[in-house]
């Protein structure tokens, strides 16, 4: 990909809307915008126009008019992408759009390669790389809290940390470093072994702390899953619908009728839930329905939430299946169809319960480890007890308060970074407790100081600014 040389073109906007845009990159965005636009007010060039302003006019092939647009004009470096670049607001008719495109294409421009956009403002220093990462996430969000992440992280809360740990990290290297050019004389030591002691600690502690967060970050970005388990015909996919508010899931009398897994996702007071429901758990000789149950059992273990839906009582071998199963989870045991009548007695299940949430821990009358926790009866079917549900899983999925200061790893990327910058800023603990030398100390700050400024784009190679970018939307 040239990045200097070539203008790019592409359309910004989604199809079927009512307004279409298309943007203009690269050393000559305006004269070759202006070669195909006649500005409304006679005598008035494009090129002549300031920055920031908006012209009224008509595209043009020839004589022909393609349509009557508006045309955003900005010059390097104050743009988006810090090169010269214009936006062509116009109906949003895909036909229209298309021969813009091969008007602007004709002139000389390049259909732009996804990210490319944000790729020229990362390459342009109008933002590092966690930034230009935090655009995509931007885009993809779909809750108040995926948002306000990705908006926290594009604003530089993400780099600002890391960049005052690396320039700590510097300045003790450098001292160390300093101390090896004079390595004759022994007794001169520039940089403070307590002082770094403590700075090593600190970092630690923040890198510690960040990497931490991902599990966090991760569960905000994509979702909360929440797997939906139970035997065939307890109302697994009843329930599914009436939590998502539609007939997403067959519902059968005939059992068996879910043979994998079906996802979907709501949004709960800004909180994505991501839901599975699985096929029913039982003994069958049908080999497709196997699968669907052990993906079932796959999906349990991945789940960070678990909905156990029953009609009947549990046995004993099923409650020390699921804490089993459980362990570490949420659990949420549903009684569903209490709308039937049923002489079957749950008030073991409910004791069981009540005894948790005391916080007691005698044993029971059976083998149970006692894990965390709720109970609830509804009909998925007709009982509008569903909200009493979703306050379960609010309180199960025990998302903190996030404010705008806090800084929440979402990267798969970033973690892996912070991980080999906490290992080896680690290996710079244990050799000033060790009392290594500077050199063995100098090689371990660097390599730390090597994965922070991975993470902000500083050492990143250029296979993997492609595979960053490439799964970008083509017109940003």
């Amino acid at each position: 990909m040239n990045m200097t040389q070539d203008t790019i073109c592409a359309i910004s906007t989604s199809s079927g809307g009512a307004i279409g845009l298309i943007r203009v990159s690269g050393p000559d965005a305006i004269f070759v915008t202006s070669s195909i636009f006649r500005p409304a007010k006679a005598g008035k060039k494009l090129e002549d126009t300031k920055p920031y302003s908006l012209t009224y006019g008509q595209i043009l092939d020839g004589e022909e008019i393609i349509d009557e647009v508006l045309v955003s004009l900005f010059r390097a470096p104050h743009s988006y992408t810090g090169e010269d670049s214009t936006e062509i607001a116009c109906h949003g008719s895909s036909y229209i759009l298309q021969r813009m495109l091969q008007l602007l294409i004709k002139k000389g421009c390049r259909l732009a390669q996804p990210g490319e956009y944000t790729q020229r403002a990362y390459l342009n220093g109008k933002m590092d790389l966690s930034q230009a990462e935090a655009v995509a996430d931007l885009i993809a969000s779909n809750s108040a809290a995926s948002h306000r992440l990705a908006i926290s992280q594009m604003r530089g809360g993400f780099s600002k940390e890391l960049v005052a740990l690396r320039d700590q990290l510097l300045h003790f290297t450098s001292l160390i470093e300093l101390e090896l050019d004079f390595s004759d004389h022994e007794d001169i030591e520039f940089a403070d072994r307590s002082e770094l002691f403590r700075l090593a600690d600190h970092i630690e502690e923040v890198i510690t702390r960040l990497k931490n967060s991902f599990r966090l970050g991760n569960v905000l970005k994509h979702g909360v899953p929440v797997a939906i388990v139970g035997k065939t015909n307890v109302g697994k996919s009843t329930l599914l619908n009436r939590l998502l508010h539609e007939e997403r899931a067959i519902v059968s009398d005939i059992h068996g009728t879910t043979r994998d897994v079906i996802e979907d996702t709501i949004v709960l007071e800004g909180i994505t839930f991501r839901f599975i429901d699985t096929a029913g758990l039982r003994s069958t000789t049908d080999a497709i329905e196997q699968i669907g149950i052990q993906r079932a059992y796959q999906k349990l273990e991945e789940a960070q939430i678990v909905l156990w839906i029953i009609d009947t009582p549990p046995t004993e071998e099923e409650l020390q299946d699921m804490s089993q199963r459980c362990e570490g989870k949420k659990l949420i045991i549903v009684r569903n169809k209490s709308d039937k009548p049923s002489d079957a007695d749950f008030t073991f299940v409910k004791s069981q319960a009540a005894i948790h949430d005391a916080g007691a821990q005698r044993s029971l009358n059976f083998q149970f480890s006692i894990i965390n926790y709720q109970f609830i009866e509804l009909s998925a079917k007709f009982d509008p007890n569903i909200n009493a549900l979703e306050k379960l899983l609010l309180h199960a999925a025990d998302i903190p308060e996030i404010s705008g200061a806090d800084v929440i790893v979402t990267n798969a990327r970033h973690y892996e970074a912070l991980t080999h910058a906490l290992d080896a800023i680690q290996r710079v603990q244990q050799g000033l407790h060790d009392g290594l030398s500077g050199d063995f100390l100098s090689q371990d700050i660097r390599e730390c100081i090597y994965h922070l400024s991975d993470i902000v784009g500083e050492v990143t190679a250029d296979d993997v600014l492609q595979n960053i970018f490439k799964h970008f939307c083509v017109g940003k």
